[in-house]
């Protein structure tokens, strides 16, 4: 099914935020598009799936012009998208999840058995096969939640797939597994919208390459003479020189210490040191206890065996803890809140004249952090945060975090959906933290990244700490191979 965009403009309130798009992309075909966070990505994506009306233009699908007033027109069309952000319903199982609306019935009922079946046939044709379809799916890892949501947007065979940031939280088979499906779709004739900032796997994957900034398509490389370099410079407006930050200093005293933490059926024996003036990175493939070790420390999950987990969040603050988590809009932020008080919701206990909320100071701090961490657009504070690009939401949870004053940052995918632009100022942040003592931890499955902005590396496998390698001089399949073996 082809797709036709003539002139698609969107504007908020009177400011215009698409500026007259065109693209063509054919069936069977791989379109990558790329951009800044603010670019005008996700109004874009939103358009297509028909949450979003356009101001202007025109969209053709087929040949034939196309009205996108709801997400039941887009349906209507063989349009389904993948949101980068998650939707599942978390208390219900992956096979409901799945099904929903669509089940198999005997005798009037639910066939649950035929349930499961089908649900298990979905996840296996998209190569998801690991995913056990009775597990509620508010327990699976954020990255097996991923890919539910791909296997959900399958289910009725679309025409036209948006994949928004899909491969955000993947790594090694994981990883692979979503590449090979793209790859399928395509030789099936599905035209694929491919959104990601990972740009290694754009120039993989795609066979087109659209790049927007500021609303404006400004290029359509060829991913055969394109490189990574290219595609920066042309979504940043700018050549960046450097992206992670020369190392720091020798570290000083330990500010987490973990002593053989255990939990049963997650991670056993942990033990390990981040100092003062220290990244320490923590890598491990989807199931190997990376993120449930995060939470435990944090103490936003059961209570493990051992030392140097909190009893509950409050006393990690207390402690100077502050937890980045890897779910923005899950558990980083109420979306329906202004930025200001996203900013304030960990401080507000603090922020107190008497029984009554300092909103003056919450204010200052709020429009302080907005300032120092840059983020867009500048007058934001009464915004409710859903209106930011994810970049900028991002820079909001750190925001919140860093008034508590911590001494240890625990960030998991602290760059997840976050362009290259963006990620380099996060990377210079964490560096300057770093630089004043703060002990950070950083949890990623972007080997790059967890390699790139780290001073060493913890590898976790199966629950357990396998490996601890220097940073510099470490190659990404010296960290893979400890992971999987």
């Amino acid at each position: 099914m082809s797709l036709r965009l003539r002139g698609v403009r969107k504007e908020f309130a009177g400011v215009e935020v698409l500026h007259g798009v065109d693209f063509d992309a054919e069936p069977g075909q791989v379109l990558a598009i790329v951009g800044a966070n603010g670019a005008g990505k996700s109004t874009l994506i939103r358009i297509l799936a028909g949450a979003l009306p356009m101001s202007g233009g025109e969209i053709s699908i087929g040949g034939e012009r196309a009205e996108l007033r709801s997400p039941h027109d887009a349906h209507d069309l063989g349009i389904r998208t993948v949101y980068q952000e998650l939707s599942l319903v978390p208390e219900l199982s992956v096979t409901e999840n799945l099904l929903m609306g669509n089940f198999p019935r005997r005798y009037g009922l639910i066939d649950w058995p035929a349930a499961h079946r089908r649900a298990q046939q979905l996840l296996d044709a998209a190569g998801f096969g690991m995913i056990d379809p009775r597990a509620r799916a508010g327990r699976l890892p954020v990255a097996r939640q991923q890919m539910v949501e791909i296997a959900k947007a399958l289910v009725s065979d679309p025409r036209i797939l948006v994949l928004d940031e899909p491969s955000a939280v993947l790594a090694g088979a994981d990883l692979e597994a979503l590449f090979a499906l793209v790859r399928r779709l395509r030789d099936r004739g599905v035209l694929v919208l491919y959104v990601s900032h990972r740009l290694a796997e754009v120039l993989g994957l795609a066979d087109r390459i659209v790049v927007l900034k500021d609303g404006t398509v400004v290029a359509t490389p060829e991913p055969e003479h394109t490189t990574e370099a290219d595609l920066v410079r042309l979504m940043a407006g700018r050549q960046i020189e450097r992206i992670y930050p020369a190392r720091r200093p020798a570290p000083g005293e330990a500010r987490l210490s973990v002593a053989g933490l255990s939990r049963t059926g997650e991670f056993d024996d942990v033990s390990f040191e981040v100092r003062a003036g220290e990244i320490v990175g923590l890598f491990g493939l989807v199931g190997s206890g990376r993120s449930e070790l995060a939470a435990c420390l944090f103490g936003a999950s059961p209570p493990a065996h051992g030392a140097g987990a909190q009893p509950d969040p409050a006393a990690a603050i207390r402690a100077g803890i502050a937890f980045v988590t890897e779910d923005r809009a899950g558990s980083g932020l109420v979306l329906g809140l202004t930025v200001r008080d996203n900013i304030g919701l960990a401080t507000w206990r603090t922020a107190r004249r008497g029984p009554l909320l300092d909103r003056a100071r919450q204010r200052r701090e709020a429009d302080g952090m907005i300032e120092r961490l840059d983020i867009r657009p500048p007058h934001c504070a009464g915004m409710p945060a859903v209106r930011l690009s994810g970049g900028n939401q991002q820079k909001v949870v750190l925001a919140k975090w860093l008034l508590t004053g911590p001494r240890v940052l625990i960030l998991d995918e602290p760059t997840r959906g976050v362009d290259t632009a963006t990620r380099v100022e996060i990377y210079r942040l964490v560096d300057d933290l770093a630089r004043g003592g703060l002990a950070v931890l950083l949890i990623s499955s972007d080997l790059t990244e967890v390699l790139g902005a780290t001073d060493r590396v913890l590898v976790m496998n199966a629950g357990r700490l396998v490996g601890e390698l220097p940073s510099e001089g470490t190659t990404e399949d010296q960290v893979l191979e400890r992971a999987i073996a």
